[in-house]
């Protein structure tokens, strides 16, 4: 089986089709006994999928510290992490509990990813209907880092427990979104895409109590894509043009 994880097999037949084309070499390999299915299919049915966890964590915490001194696309010194998510299509016979359409069965896997090297650093697992922004509720919030999301993840009451461990984050921002402007700072950069950057207060009924904090909004226009974006952080610190790059990057 960890064969199998290692060389990215499909299915049973495709373990066992690969390992039966080089069978002369398998004893060499460890494998003392004949390759079948029905074999495949009990040490899969057995063995503890912890093993597997454990080997992982062991392995991101080594490839992290091997590409922690790396650089960013940005100049940057704190850690950087893109958060998103894919859905896994599953058999409804075999996973029912997987809720997510009538005739379908799927699970959504939940990935933090460093990009110093782009690697896992934290993965989360639920059901295919499970909405995104559940997600940050057991995220971990490491205080100096940057959290760097798509509007899937625009909840402000989540988005303020990053204010409130001093973490920062950088989300696209909801074309709904109900504001105030404070004041805008000067800007310097219009001719690298920033149009404005501004600090606000949100003014919406429930999201003004969900966060009562400042916000930073900027808007960017990608000039090689031909897009206009708007993106909220928490920081106050960067250049405008580094937040637009440190989105870009994810």
């Amino acid at each position: 089986m960890s064969f199998a994880q290692l060389t990215g097999r499909e299915s049973l037949r495709d373990i066992e089709s690969c390992l039966r084309a080089v069978k002369s070499k398998l004893y060499h390999s460890g494998f003392s006994g004949t390759i079948s299915r029905s074999t495949l299919a009990d040490a899969n049915e057995s063995r503890d999928w912890k093993i597997y966890q454990d080997i992982g964590h062991i392995l991101i915490d080594q490839a992290r510290s091997l590409y922690a001194n790396d650089e960013l696309s940005v100049r940057l010194k704190a850690t950087a992490y893109a958060l998103d998510s894919t859905t896994i299509d599953l058999c409804m016979t075999l996973f029912p509990w997987a809720k997510f359409r009538k005739q379908k069965s799927a699970v959504k896997m939940h990935t933090l990813l460093d990009l110093r090297g782009n690697i896992p650093s934290f993965i989360g697992i639920s059901d295919g209907k499970t909405h995104n922004v559940n997600f940050l509720d057991d995220l971990p919030k490491e205080a100096g880092s940057f959290y760097i999301m798509d509007r899937t993840y625009n909840d402000f009451k989540r988005l303020c427990q990053f204010e409130e461990n001093k973490a920062y984050f950088v989300i696209r921002a909801k074309s709904n979104t109900q504001y105030r402007r404070k004041f805008s700072r000067p800007n310097k950069n219009k001719i690298l895409g920033v149009r404005s950057d501004q600090t606000i207060v949100l003014t919406g009924p429930k999201t003004s109590m969900d966060y009562p904090h400042d916000l930073r909004r900027i808007y960017f226009y990608d000039k090689e894509n031909a897009r206009k974006l708007v993106f909220l952080t928490n920081n106050f610190n960067l250049a405008p043009t580094t937040i637009a790059r440190l989105y870009k990057s994810r």
